[in-house]
């Protein structure tokens, strides 16, 4: 192994012993299954957080490019 610069020492170390914590995943059906309404809130809070930017993008399209001629 190299000779590493002791500062460089002192920044390798902590990352030589770093535990990384085991992820919990299981195979079992949920203890408390999500309803009808909760998945429909989901996906309508997911489908807006994507398609209202991109809505306004595209509705002032026609802004950006005039704004952006030098």
């Amino acid at each position: 192994m190299p000779r590493l610069p002791p500062v460089l020492q002192l920044l390798q170390a902590p990352v030589k012993y770093t535990v990384v914590p085991k992820a919990l995943i299981s195979a079992k059906p949920a203890q408390t299954p999500t309803s009808a309404m909760e998945q429909v809130v989901g996906i309508v809070v997911i489908f807006t957080g994507f398609m209202v930017p991109a809505g306004w993008v595209l509705s002032h399209l026609e802004s950006y490019k005039k704004s952006s001629t030098a």
